[in-house]
C-alpha cells in the first residue's frame, strides 16, 4: 500500500507529523508504524476529571492512498468501557465518516481527530452507540458507569502503560 500511497497524502502526513511531534496536544502522542506513513499509531492519555484518568490508550490509524479527501481509520487497541467504542475497538463517531452520513472534511486533520476521540472520553455520546447497554448504563445509571469505566481503565489501559515500546 506504500507505493499507492500518493505524493499528496505523504507530503501532507509528513507535515502533520512534524506539527504533532513539536507540538503536540494535551494527552496525545503519534508516531509511525513499521515506519510507513499510512500506518500510525497513537496514545492517548485519559482526560482528567473523567472515569479514564490515568490510563494510557493505544490506537491504531491507518490511512488510505486517498488521505485527506477520506477520513482515517482509527481504532482503540487498548479495551475501552464505553457507549461509542466496541469491544473491538471500532469508535462511532461522525468525524470518522464521510458525509452525508459523516462529517469528514479534508481540512480536518489527525491532531484534531485525536483532540475530538479524547474529548469523546470526557462526553459520550450515548444517543449514537455502538454498545447499547454502555448507553443505557451512561443514561440511567450514571455512578455505575463510572464506576466500571474507571475499573475498567485500571484493568486495562494501566496494564498497557507497563507494556508500552514505540
Amino acid at each position: 500500500m506504500e507505493n499507492a500511497f500518493q505524493s499528496a497524502a505523504r507530503t501532507r502526513v509528513k507535515k502533520e507529523l512534524e506539527q504533532l511531534h513539536s507540538n503536540p496536544p494535551t494527552g496525545i502522542q503519534v508516531w509511525t508504524k513499521n515506519d510507513s506513513l499510512h500506518e500510525l499509531e497513537a496514545e492517548i492519555t485519559g482526560p482528567e476529571n473523567s472515569p479514564y484518568e490515568g490510563g494510557r490508550f493505544l490506537l491504531h490509524i491507518e490511512l488510505s492512498s486517498r488521505y485527506p479527501l477520506e477520513p482515517p481509520q482509527v481504532r482503540f487497541k487498548t479495551p475501552v468501557y464505553h457507549p461509542n467504542i466496541d469491544s473491538s475497538g471500532r469508535i462511532c463517531f461522525d468525524a470518522l465518516n464521510l458525509p452525508p452520513k459523516g462529517a469528514w472534511r479534508p481540512c480536518l486533520n489527525i491532531s484534531t481527530l485525536l483532540v475530538s476521540i479524547r474529548l469523546l472520553l470526557v462526553e459520550a455520546n450515548p444517543e449514537d452507540a455502538l454498545m447499547a447497554e454502555i448507553a443505557e448504563e451512561y443514561r440511567k445509571n450514571y455512578s455505575l458507569f463510572v464506576k466500571k469505566a474507571k475499573d475498567h481503565t485500571q484493568q486495562q489501559a494501566l496494564v498497557y502503560s507497563c507494556t508500552n515500546k514505540h
